[in-house]
């Protein structure tokens, strides 16, 4: 068997695998040591002067053609053909083909070359033409190894398939699976989206502090910590809320922030404990003009990664381009279980609904949190197409104003598509007596078990009283959005390195 036969290891896991991975490992460190010891160390290399790029190189074959050019990657097979040889070499747009002949690097260099192995960084300098085939090539006269990897790739045939070991090494995936590029391309140019989107609508970007003594603005169990100099718990921050809302309260205007927040709570395809969200705040506005902001920013996303309105996500076609649909959270309860709450008075006549539709509640849950319970159970799923659901339940909206006309409801949304809730947005709560006594509401509610539940903060209440603006708010988990637009079906394809258990 040749080298180039062995050269690919298989990291499925099995013993022999194991065993095979080990022995190339140790052949590439003695390969490495005669390297050095002939004075030809690869890692001397502290730069390369790269001029050309493989995409670039192929779109712009007719202006390029016979030009030397000076490419760099990682080498990824090898057709040796005695004197002669045929590479592809993978830099950071794509793959490019090389075409290494004995008399055109010199003898000594070629017999250098044919020792590389698959994984190896290389660099390569030539002309630019077009093999019989016409696949644009790289016609070396110099080909130098610049980096050498000591353990072997996964198996050519079967490649790196195993997803827990693909998030573990995320790396060796964007290596063997050089199409996983195209979706963080993607999630860059959705998060630039944003930011421009907003700026352009006369927003400022702030930023406000991670490490919390209060992790307030959302209802999700915080990550806790200890700051040793001031002895002082402190919490990972679970929202951007509070804080940007203190400075509408100081007059400016037009808030938003991409920030990290950090919810200790459950993994699964659609949460990881550590994610982007964009929270924006703007005063003298509401929800309807939240919509409005909304529908427009998740357009000119898609338009940005996708160049279109209409995509496919999974088994779905979606559209973006007709106007979102608005529906109450009461009306699709009512469309999807047949149980129309706006009918249902009591607590004691939520929760015999609740038992005759199989809708499983604890004891502390009223009527507003039972009837998200049906939502959950019955409705979700169904938003496929963009979807506005309105007018939650004040026990489930502490920070949200109360519906004029239905003061049970509040004036808030959440953005559905695909079944999955991308965006949560409110006419912000501004009186701070109604606001101390939600928090009031939410402190019982923690007293009875519910880790979720907001705490009083004081400071908050304290810049409150000093008079908030009407002001419209809205947060979108901008993982969901990426995934939306990527086609992906778990949140720890659109994030590099998702939180993963360590192996025993």
């Amino acid at each position: 068997m040749s080298q180039d036969e062995i050269t690919n290891g298989d990291l499925t896991g099995e013993t022999s695998a194991v065993e095979r991975q080990n022995e190339q490992t140790r052949i590439r460190r003695e390969k490495l040591e005669v390297s050095q010891k002939d004075g030809d160390d690869p890692f001397r290399y502290v730069s390369y002067p790269v001029d050309a790029a493989s995409l670039r190189l192929k779109r712009e074959f007719e202006a390029t053609e016979g030009r030397r050019v000076c490419v760099a990657g990682r080498m990824m097979s090898r057709r040796l053909m005695g004197k002669a040889s045929f590479i592809d070499v993978l830099d950071g747009e794509g793959r490019i083909q090389a075409y290494v002949r004995s008399d055109a690097v010199g003898p000594e260099s070629y017999e250098k070359f044919k020792s590389f192995d698959i994984g190896d960084v290389v660099g390569v300098k030539g002309a630019v033409f077009k093999t019989n085939a016409g696949e644009v090539s790289v016609k070396a006269d110099e080909i130098v190894l610049l980096s050498k990897s000591l353990r072997a790739l996964p198996e050519k045939f079967h490649g790196l398939k195993d997803q827990e070991l693909r998030y573990r090494q995320r790396y060796l995936d964007l290596i063997v699976n050089p199409e996983i590029k195209d979706v963080f391309t993607k999630r860059t140019a959705i998060i630039k989206s944003i930011r421009s989107f907003l700026d352009e609508r006369g927003f400022l970007e702030v930023d406000t502090p991670v490490l919390q003594t209060f992790a307030g603005g959302g209802t999700a169990r915080p990550f806790g910590t200890k700051h040793n100099a001031l002895d002082l718990d402190m919490s990972l921050r679970i929202a951007l809320e509070l804080p940007l809302k203190k400075l509408i309260i100081g007059g400016m205007e037009r808030v938003y922030e991409l920030g990290r927040c950090f919810r200790n709570e459950g993994i699964s395809t659609k949460h990881n404990p550590e994610f982007i969200m964009l929270e924006l705040y703007e005063a003298y506005s509401d929800y309807n003009a939240m919509m409005e902001l909304t529908e427009a920013l998740v357009r000119n996303a898609a338009l940005s990664a996708l160049g279109t309105l209409s995509f496919k996500y999974g088994e779905h076609e979606i559209d973006l381009a007709k106007p979102f649909k608005k529906i109450t959270m009461a009306e699709a309860v009512r469309e999807h279980s047949g149980v129309d709450f706006d009918k249902i008075r009591t607590i004691d006549e939520a929760r015999a609904a609740a038992d005759k539709s199989g809708v499983r509640y604890l004891s502390r849950h009223g009527k507003g949190k039972i009837l998200e319970l049906f939502f959950d159970e019955f409705a979700e799923e169904h938003m496929i197409q963009p979807t506005f659901v309105l007018d939650h339940p004040v026990e489930i909206s502490p920070l949200t104003k109360r519906k004029p006309d239905n003061p049970d409801y509040t004036e808030r949304f959440e953005l559905f598509i695909v079944g999955r809730e991308h965006a949560n947005a409110y006419s912000e709560l501004n009186d701070p007596v109604d606001q101390r006594r939600r928090f009031e509401d939410q402190e019982q509610m923690k007293a009875a078990g519910d880790d979720e539940a907001n705490m009083i903060d004081e400071e908050f209440i304290r810049a409150m009283e000093y008079g908030m603006p009407p002001t419209g708010g809205m947060g979108m988990g901008v993982e969901r959005l990426i995934m939306l637009l990527t086609n992906s079906q778990s949140i720890r394809d659109v994030i590099f390195f998702p939180a993963m258990k360590p192996l025993s």
